[in-house]
């Protein structure tokens, strides 16, 4: 990984949160998935009131249903997509109608659909951020594996936390204290 991606700091006015397959017939099979839920749930929170715009895949959404209904009420459906691609950059048109320079991930299955679109974004050009607590797999070890494998392309592994505060940028402001309670949380 190059300095300057491991270096890059998560910027509010040119990053987007996406999440990946947070589906409700999927989520029973992920190892911990009622934890990855509550932590993408947690981010989109703190993305909603920093202005970061949120997005969201959904697999193959006839087979395999609506995103979570914790993480669908802060979307928009424009910004709801479908896909039939495990790499949702595989699809037709996304990167010219996906405009960030950075993006925040979590998302399922880690090691399937999260890994091949986060490679695709890289790909790309694109910083990407994997939340190490937001994403995950039937097993942990498709998990691990798939989180060395993208640290090694390139990705930045990161903790919900880690976000927060690099979109908040200071302390002492409105939108600080309107999230310090949620930062204390300590679940998941």
């Amino acid at each position: 990984m190059s300095r300057a991606a491991s270096g890059a700091v998560v910027d509010p006015h040119n990053s987007a949160l996406l999440l990946v397959d947070l589906q409700e017939r999927l989520l029973p099979a992920i190892h911990g998935g009622t934890q990855v839920v509550a932590a993408a749930s947690w981010l989109c929170r703190v993305a909603d009131r920093v202005g970061v715009p949120i997005h969201a895949t959904e697999q193959n959404p006839e087979r395999l249903g609506p995103t979570a209904p914790s993480v669908a009420r802060w979307l928009r459906p424009e910004r709801t997509h479908a896909k039939m691609h495990f790499g949702w950059t595989r699809e037709a048109g996304v990167l010219e109608a996906f405009p960030f320079s950075q993006v925040v991930v979590g998302g399922t299955e880690a090691h399937v659909c999260v890994l091949q679109t986060v490679l695709g974004l890289l790909a790309a050009g694109r910083r990407v951020f994997v939340v190490d607590e937001a994403v995950g797999s039937r097993t942990p070890r498709d998990r691990d594996r798939a989180l060395e494998r993208v640290r090694g392309a390139g990705a930045v592994v990161v903790t919900r936390e880690m976000v927060a505060f690099e979109w908040l940028q200071r302390a002492g402001t409105a939108t600080f204290r309107d999230l310090l309670p949620l930062i204390r949380d300590p679940v998941p």
